[in-house]
């Protein structure tokens, strides 16, 4: 039904207003009471699916990227549709606007979008007050920092938020990879990112031994799939000295290769996402577990448009895997196809 009816109708129409649309619709069906049959149709439970990854047990391995809930209003709702955990944000201190529209595209011929959307969000204090509702998933929190914020004020962003959301998410996500923010990808070098995610791990300490009733927050790390195999190596030297629990691989692409579209939409300003990414972020999921030996997690994201695509991030070495560019184009049966097919694999 979405496939041949909805998403030929939704594409006519802006695709930033469509997402709008979309989080009213769904905010609707749950006040009328449907989160049940949305359930019943989308969710799949089946002990082989659960999985434990740093220290969280997780229903099933597939999740919703950041960046489609920013604000975490809707992420019990958007659970229904099968996710084993959703990732809110990209959140920073102090609410912002983003990017001027038009700021996302769709690449159709190529099964892609470019955002330029610039961490538009409500600010990190009205998500803690909307994650005040039970959750009835794994929540984690993308943060990263203010377009204003120098980078050599970052780190004061990013404890902000840390601080802020520490006892409403069960993990977080360190976002120096979007495209989208003048700058931002620097912080991605070797010194300057030790330097964060040190400061973060300290943090994260000092906050866990005061509230040592809440479970371990994990802190993990999302990379641009732009990095060389020489900088992907020093991210395993950073993994490996820094402590943090896992990363995120990847975010949006800068580059354009073999893309079909026309020029007027290749040539938008932003990070590319969707089927055209699925390759380089596979091999820097691969490069990072065989290379570190399989040291720590990998939630792989990036080009997942079916159950192939979802098995073969798996194999490469990812532990966990998020949908994001596949679910806008192929819909919420594309959670319960990567489960079932994850249950066939076990008989």
């Amino acid at each position: 039904m979405y496939k041949n009816l909805l998403r030929p109708l939704f594409f006519l129409f802006d695709p930033e207003a469509v997402h709008h649309f979309s989080f009213a619709a769904i905010k609707l069906m749950g006040k009328l009471g449907l989160a049940p049959l949305i359930r019943d149709i989308y969710k799949l439970e089946h002990p082989s699916l659960t999985r434990e990854v740093f220290g969280l047990k997780f229903k099933n391995p597939v999740g919703l990227a950041a960046g489609f809930d920013k604000n975490a209003a809707l992420y019990n709702e958007l659970s229904d549709f099968g996710f084993g955990f959703v990732e809110i944000g990209t959140l920073t201190p102090k609410p912002q606007d983003g990017n001027p529209k038009k700021r996302l595209f769709r690449l159709k011929k190529d099964q892609a979008i470019i955002n330029r959307m610039g961490f538009n969000n409500q600010g990190v204090e009205q998500a803690v007050t909307a994650l005040k509702k039970p959750h009835r998933v794994l929540i984690g929190g993308n943060i990263g920092k203010n377009k204003l914020t120098p980078n050599e004020q970052a780190v004061s962003d990013y404890l902000i938020c840390l601080e802020a959301l520490f006892s409403s998410v069960d993990y977080f996500v360190v976002n120096v990879s979007s495209p989208n923010t003048p700058g931002l990808r620097a912080l991605q070098e070797k010194e300057p990112l030790k330097a964060l995610l040190n400061s973060l791990m300290k943090r994260k300490s000092e906050l866990q031994a005061a509230a040592s009733e809440l479970a371990n927050r994990p802190l993990l790390l999302k990379i641009a799939p732009d990095l060389t195999d020489e900088q992907l190596l020093d991210i395993i030297e950073i993994v490996a000295e820094t402590k943090i629990d896992g990363v995120i691989a990847s975010n949006t692409t800068l580059s354009r290769k073999g893309l079909a579209s026309n020029e007027s939409l290749t040539a938008q300003a932003g990070g590319l996402s969707g089927k055209p990414v699925k390759d380089r972020s596979t091999h820097v999921i691969k490069f990072l577990f065989e290379k570190s030996k399989g040291a720590f997690p990998i939630i792989g994201v990036g080009g997942i448009h079916s159950a192939d695509d979802a098995l073969e991030k798996l194999a490469a070495g990812a532990s966990l895997i998020q949908l994001w560019t596949g679910f806008v184009y192929e819909g919420p049966a594309l959670v319960k196809k990567i489960n079932k097919a994850l249950i066939a694999q076990t008989h």
